[in-house]
């Protein structure tokens, strides 16, 4: 398992068309992929699991992946979040 502390950096933190872009990104590998956020845990290849989370900016996340595509998975997620879900701000 990877695992990888990120934090929300986007103006308006995990909105519906982040969460969606998240999640998006998530399904394109095989492993499994959850984000924590002190109790809450989310299943990133969920959008509902990911919008309960309430992360706006600021936010810090663990990012846990699993599977056989893990090291990438994990690094594209974190450079999705890096780059604010592709917003301007």
């Amino acid at each position: 398992m990877a695992e990888r502390q990120v934090t929300i950096i986007n103006r308006l933190g995990i909105h519906a068309r982040a969460a969606k872009v998240l999640v998006d990104t998530a399904k394109g590998f095989a492993s499994e992929i959850t984000l924590v956020k002190g109790e809450r845990k989310a299943d990133g290849k969920r959008i509902m699991t990911v919008l309960m989370l309430e992360a706006p900016v600021g936010s810090e996340l663990l990012l846990k992946v699993q599977g056989s595509d893990e090291d990438e998975a994990l690094d594209a997620i974190t450079s999705l979040i890096a780059n604010r879900f592709g917003e301007a701000d």
